[in-house]
């Protein structure tokens, strides 16, 4: 039956072992002797274990479970930065004629939830860098294929998020398997806290067909529910939880809970996720210091894309770490909370990217996305980027903002000031406007640095020490007027599989080739060569432009094109116009590949 292949790597004493159960169902009208053959490779290829069952007899319409225990040695653990993957492979053989096969990537990792130190995984604490993902890009909506499901991914990475919520229903196969090899940890969400014949079948096959991705950590059997906090709450997840220990004894469950965490469903869970409500984990802690918690929900900063004046009639927030529902909090805010407090496991952002829909903070047209994500709609970065990326990763972060050119999207205080942002992780940062010096600031731990300081058109420069040498500069100039397009894409080539993507980064430059960051124009694209236009975007929370149009507006300077390719190989050249700007074209060659195996 289908999922019905079960592999559990475990190590003990430095040895791992595959725990294995394959389901064998007779389809025939006849009993059937048959013989359950498994190989184990490892990642580089080798075959490293491999056993055949005793012969079982299935009688028609039935199903028998063989359990198998296959040695692996000292085997390649997975895990975030060496996600190490095994291959198992099933057959199932009846007089000498093998009748079915599988194949299923696993990995040989240990995970823990523990209430004094947080999330462990392979023995050693590691806080969760989370973020909340609903299923929405610019130019496809939900339809994401997934190639452009992995540049997301990439995307995340770059900036530490270790891991992701599929908030708030659960990821599809494709998904978790690229998380597997690009070693992201994840949270799967059923939609629904029902014990119905239905939803009870669907929560059965979310466990059934995630149970051996490695980077599956917890089960989570809801989110925010009206019962979430009373007696048939609990009654209905204690049932939901059962079974989901039937079918997956390994990882531990959870429940996404925005009020009452010590009642109803958080008396069952065996961790509980708080969305917001940050300020109440230590209450929580000292009342239940044996219930492993963690941030479900976490931050939900809006903000705009590259805009630095709140302008209430086009919908657009300011891209500082100011603004944020009544109920949520700053970024630096739950983060300072979060990273010094051990037993928290970490903390999922909402979100990881805008999407359309809950177009907080304006609730009204013409705003018809939200402003949540740390990265726009279309996958570029945002300022808070940065502060993630300053805080989640090792490598040193220097980002000054805003941008330097007025055109009315500066917003000075009372006294004529601008207010000037610098996310970094070195120790002190200097800031000069024209080349004078507005003197050197400390970095604190959890936050960033700023200036007021009078706009004069020119340049503003921030440099970045540590241990009292210079490690990193960066520069904003007040640039000149749109002059020309330049095109740009993460790839030097493509498949050539009908399925992979090319995210194509539109930027209108200046003379100089410097970013414009006011832009809007109009960009136009022609498409020739083995691929397909697949959308547009431009990151605009108040955007009613059509998605799949062959052109876009810029949106502060940005915005970006998906092509796809077909099963050809060959030259694929994409050419982008606008009226009074210098054209830009960018060629891509789709090489020959081998396809999926597909049903016509």
């Amino acid at each position: 039956p289908q999922d019905g292949v079960f592999v559990r790597g475990s190590v003990q004493d430095g040895n791992a072992t595959a725990q294995l159960s394959t389901e064998v169902r007779n389809d025939g009208t006849a009993p059937r002797q048959c013989v359950v053959q498994a190989r184990i490779a490892a990642p580089d290829g080798r075959t490293v274990a491999q056993a055949a069952s005793a012969a079982i007899t299935v009688a028609p319409g039935q199903v028998q479970v063989v359990e198998q225990t296959l040695p692996l040695g000292q085997a390649a653990r997975w895990s975030i930065d060496t996600p190490q993957l095994y291959s198992l492979t099933t057959s199932v053989h009846s007089d000498g004629t093998a009748l079915d096969a599988l194949v299923t990537p696993f990995g040989v990792r240990s995970i823990a939830f523990d209430a004094q130190r947080g999330f462990l995984l392979n023995g050693a604490p590691l806080k969760l860098h989370g973020t909340n993902n609903p299923q929405d890009h610019a130019g496809v909506g939900t339809a994401i294929p997934d190639a452009l499901h992995a540049w997301r991914l990439r995307q995340l990475k770059s900036m530490g998020c270790n891991a992701y919520r599929s908030s708030h229903n659960p990821a599809t196969p494709e998904l978790l398997a690229l998380c597997d090899r690009l070693g992201m940890l994840v949270i799967e969400e059923t939609r629904r806290m029902s014990t119905d014949p239905e939803a009870m079948g669907e929560l059965e096959t979310m466990v059934r067909r995630g149970r051996n991705h490695p980077s599956v950590i917890l089960w989570s059997l809801g989110n925010e529910e009206p019962q979430q906090v009373t007696e048939r709450g609990a009654r209905i997840v204690t049932r939901m939880q059962q079974r989901v220990r039937q079918l997956d004894p390994t990882r531990p469950t959870t429940f996404a809970m925005d009020k009452g965490f010590g009642d109803g469903v958080g008396q069952v869970v065996d961790v509980v996720g708080f969305n917001y409500r940050t300020s109440q984990m230590d209450g929580f802690h000292a009342q239940y210091p044996h219930i492993p918690i963690y941030g479900s929900e976490t931050g939900s900063t809006v903000s705009v894309r590259g805009n630095y004046q709140r302008d209430d009639q086009r919908g657009h927030t300011r891209a500082y770490d100011l603004d944020h529902p009544w109920w949520a909090s700053t970024a630096e805010a739950w983060w300072s909370y979060v990273a010094q407090r051990p037993y928290i496991a970490g903390g999922f952002i909402w979100t990881g990217f805008d999407y359309r829909g809950e177009p907080t903070p304006y609730n009204r047209w013409p705003n018809v996305a939200s402003q949540f994500g740390v990265l726009d709609s279309c996958g570029f970065p945002k300022d808070n980027y940065w502060h993630y990326r300053a805080q989640w990763t090792s490598e040193p972060v220097l980002h000054l903002f805003p941008h330097w050119n007025w055109d009315g999207l500066l917003q000075p205080d009372d006294n004529g000031r601008i207010a000037v942002w610098c996310h970094s992780n070195l120790e002190a940062v200097e800031l000069l406007v024209n080349g004078i010096s507005q003197g050197l600031q400390q970095v604190p731990a959890y936050g960033h640095v700023q200036w007021r300081v009078v706009y004069a058109p020119g340049m503003i420069e921030a440099r970045g020490y540590r241990g009292g040498k210079l490690v990193l500069s960066e520069r904003r100039q007040t640039t000149g007027k749109p002059a020309a397009i330049r095109l740009s894409c993460d790839r030097n080539a493509l498949r050539a599989d009908a399925e992979d993507v090319a995210v194509v980064k539109v930027e209108i430059v200046d003379a100089q080739g410097r970013l414009v960051p006011t832009a809007d124009n109009l960009v136009q694209f022609a498409l020739r060569g083995p691929a397909r236009p697949i959308g547009v975007g431009n990151g605009d929370p108040s955007s009613h432009e059509d998605d799949k149009a062959p052109r876009r507006k810029a949106f502060n300077g940005l915005c970006a094109a998906l092509l796809q390719t077909t099963r050809s190989s060959g030259d694929i050249v994409l050419q982008a116009t606008a009226p009074g700007l210098t054209a830009s074209t960018l060629r891509l060659p789709a090489e020959p590949t081998r396809s999926r195996a597909s049903v016509a």
